[in-house]
Parts: C-alpha cells; sequence; structure tokens
C-alpha cells in the first residue's frame, strides 16, 4: 500500500512525519509523494497557526473529491488531533478514517491495516513518557537534520495551545540524542538542528542542555549545530559559555520576545519583563560579540494599548534583532486567553500594527545586512539552484543569514568561505573568496 502525507507546521511536525515514515516503513508501507495514486492520506497538522482547522477541514474534503469512489485511507494526525475529535464529537461529519494525536504514532500501521468503520477511530491520549527514540526518522535527505530532544511544554502560556495538544516536557537521553546524531553523520549530513518546544529546558538525570549542546558539537562529520527554540525565562550563562567555547555551534540564537509591554507579559505568563529580557540580550551579547539574534513577537494581544504596543516597538529598535517574525494575535480554542480574555484588538488595527513592526525590522535587518558587505562569511551549501537562476547557489551563513551564491561551482554540504558583496533586508549575495 502507498501511503501519502501532507504535513503542516512547524520543524517539530516536520520531525514527526519523518517518525510516521520510518513507523511506516518498517510496517511494509511504500511512501508516494502523488496523493491521487496513495492508498492511504496522513494529513499532519497544526495547531498553532491561525485559521488552521479550517485549511485542514478542506483539504480533507478536497483529498476525497481527488480520489473519486476510488478506496482510499484517510487520516488526521498531528497536533489538531484533539480540537478535530471534539469537532466529530458534536456531530460536524467530516470524512475521516481515523485521528491519531503526536503521542500515538506507534498505533498507525494497525489503524491502516483495519477494515473500514462507520465512524472514525479515535487515538489522541497524550502521554507522560513517549519520545520515540527508538525509532530512527525517515528522512529525505538534504543538508540539516531535525532531531527532537524533548517534547511537550510546561509552560502554560496563555496563547499557546502546545501544552494542550502536546502534552508536558519529557526529554530524550543523551545517549541516544548523540547515538542518531553519529548515525546522521554517517549518512553525509553536515548540520543538525536540536528541536524542543522549550528546548533550553531539556534535562534527563544529570544533563541539562548545555551539556547535550557539548555532546553533540563533538560529533566527527557534523559541521554545524542549531536549536530552536528557547525560553528567556531559563537562559542560563553557562549554556552561553558553551555556546562561545565551542566553534560547530552556531552564533545565532532564536530568543522570543512576545511583546514588550510587561502588562502583556504577565497576561501571557511569560514569566520575565522587558527590562529582564533586555539585561538577557546585554549578557549573551557581551559574552558572544556579534551573535545574531532572531525572535518571535505577537500584535493585538487582548487589550494590547497604543502605548503598550509602542513598548514592544521600543523593545525592537533597542535590541535590533536580525530579524523577526510577527505575528498578529489569533485565539485558540481552549487557551487560557481565549477563556479569560475577549478578543478586543480589531482585524485592521493588529494589520497596522503589524505593517509598522515590519517595516521597522526590515529598516534594521538592512542597515545590519548592508554592515556585512566587504566581509567574509562561512556558508554552508544546502542547494544548488535559486527560484532566479539556476546558475547560483544558496546556503545560511553561521548566524542563520541567507546567503545567495554567486560565480563558480558549489556543491551541496560543502562549507564555504564567502565575500559579501551585495544585501537586502532578507538576503546576503557573495561569491567564494579567491
Amino acid at each position: 500500500m502507498k501511503v501519502y502525507i501532507e504535513t503542516y507546521g512547524c520543524q517539530m511536525n516536520e520531525y514527526d512525519s519523518e517518525i510516521i515514515r520510518a513507523l511506516l516503513d518498517s510496517a511494509d508501507y511504500e511512501a508516494t509523494s502523488d496523493p491521487a495514486a496513495a492508498d492511504v492520506v496522513l494529513i499532519n497538522t497544526c495547531a498553532v497557526r491561525e485559521h488552521a482547522e479550517l485549511r485542514v477541514i478542506n483539504r480533507i474534503h478536497e483529498i476525497r473529491r481527488l480520489r473519486g469512489d476510488a478506496p482510499q485511507r484517510l487520516g488526521v494526525v498531528g497536533c489538531m488531533a484533539m480540537g478535530l475529535k471534539k469537532h466529530l464529537e458534536e456531530s460536524r461529519r467530516l470524512p475521516i478514517d481515523f485521528i491519531v494525536g503526536p503521542d500515538n504514532y506507534r498505533r498507525l500501521p494497525e489503524l491502516i491495516a483495519a477494515p473500514a468503520r462507520k465512524k472514525s477511530r479515535f487515538e489522541v491520549e497524550l502521554s507522560d513518557y513517549e519520545t520515540y527514540a527508538d525509532i530512527y526518522p525517515r528522512r529525505q535527505g538534504g543538508v540539516n537534520a531535525w532531531l527532537a530532544v524533548m517534547r511537550g511544554c510546561n509552560n502554560f502560556c496563555s496563547f499557546c495551545v502546545v501544552p494542550y495538544s502536546r502534552g508536558r516536557e519529557r526529554s530524550r537521553a543523551p545517549h541516544s540524542i548523540v547515538t542518531e546524531v553519529r548515525r546522521l553523520a554517517g549518512e553525509g549530513f553536515r548540520q543538525v538542528t536540536l528541536l524542543g518546544q522549550n528546548v533550553n529546558s531539556y534535562r534527563h538525570e544529570q544533563s541539562d542542555f548545555a551539556a547535550l549542546l557539548q555532546m553533540v558539537s563533538q560529533v566527527e562529520g557534523i559541521a554545524r549545530v542549531r536549536f530552536t527554540s528557547p525560553h528567556p525565562k531559563d537562559f542560563p550563562m553557562h549554556l552561553v559559555e558553551v555556546m562561545a567555547a565551542e566553534p560547530r555551534l552556531c552564533k545565532h540564537i532564536h530568543l522570543p520576545l512576545q511583546a514588550g509591554s510587561d502588562r502583556i507579559l504577565q497576561l501571557m505568563r511569560r514569566t520575565y519583563t522587558s527590562p529582564d529580557y533586555l539585561d538577557l540580550v546585554e549578557q549573551i551579547r557581551a559574552r558572544i560579540p556579534g551573535i545574531a539574534l532572531s525572535t518571535d513577537i505577537i500584535v493585538g494581544f487582548p487589550g494590547e494599548s497604543e502605548s503598550e504596543f509602542n513598548a514592544t516597538l521600543e523593545v525592537m529598535q533597542q535590541v535590533e534583532f536580525d530579524s523577526a517574525f510577527i505575528f498578529q494575535y489569533s485565539e485558540r480554542p481552549g487557551t487560557l486567553a481565549a477563556r479569560k480574555y475577549p478578543d478586543d484588538i480589531t482585524a485592521e488595527e493588529k494589520s497596522r500594527r503589524s505593517v509598522a513592526l515590519n517595516a521597522v525590522q526590515n529598516e534594521i535587518s538592512l542597515h545590519k545586512n548592508s554592515a556585512r558587505i566587504g566581509q567574509l562569511e562561512q556558508v554552508l551549501v544546502e542547494q544548488s539552484g535559486t527560484k532566479k537562476s539556476a546558475s547560483e547557489s544558496q546556503g545560511h551563513s553561521d548566524g542563520n543569514r541567507l546567503v545567495i551564491l554567486q560565480g563558480g561551482d558549489y556543491t551541496v554540504g560543502e562549507m564555504v568561505t564567502v565575500r559579501i558583496h551585495d544585501a537586502t533586508a532578507h538576503v546576503l549575495k557573495g561569491k567564494r573568496a579567491g
């Protein structure tokens, strides 16, 4: 039987799809990239993005229409499992055979093989121990490999559905992670990115995240190690010291701010203040000069006043992030914010604030990128050819800046020294240094 997997959402969902491929491969299912040719279609869902449920429901109906009367098993897996279970229990029909949550992927071969039922089958219970540490994901090649070192989250930020969709934090044993990294190096992967909903809260017995990073960075054959995403509330300085000392640990941190107003941060349950965040940034930059910082920001959280929005703008201008992902607040069912705080900022106002922040960030990014013209960057080549030209290649610098490589031949997986000769707010352009 042929299986097609369609993945939505974050890197953790991409990694979960690789876990699912491995489980189905061991059960003799064949992967296909064509949903029309598949006997089984799995939609790996994300519950974080705006309008995510509506998008998935529409896609379910599209896939059913694609096959017409031809028999096909259709399953929904991932973060949206609990929400869709409620959707079906409220008697709104969906042509789904089964729904499987993030901790129940081991049941998939059995569910696929089971006879068709009139009612959808649910496997959505959350686990206190499942990490899939014994499953080696079936990856689809490339330079970078995602690797989940922990699952779940204990933070319960008021806007976030992850603790409800993925359960509580549990960490993999360090030896299983290092073993997987060694195998990845043997297969030719040049970079690993360690994943966790709050990755710096990783802990297994006596090993914290700094110790794990140190172990992973010693694996021969791996040129670069990245991680995402940490939380500002528990970013210890000894983790920064390890990053400073280990050359294979990329000098880039994605450090979500979310808001610049202390009142809004408190409503979000972020457990730090704006001065706390700024102090952390100062300490990080003192220990690793030139480190690249990126962030996440939410505009239009319930009750956010104009002055509180301006506080976020001021923090952005003070920190001068290298890049920022700016989101308009959207209510997530089941979260504390959805239960307690009316979504009272208009769509037009959220859009205005988003545009304003993006304009400021683009100006900062252009200034910082332009300052790199004439400098040398170490670039890991990730792709031969770009959307604009087959003669160009692209990769990322140590600081996670996208670099378009012009002139000469580049080999995917090669680490090359590049001299930057042009820049935009989002891209550096360069050639191999002579």
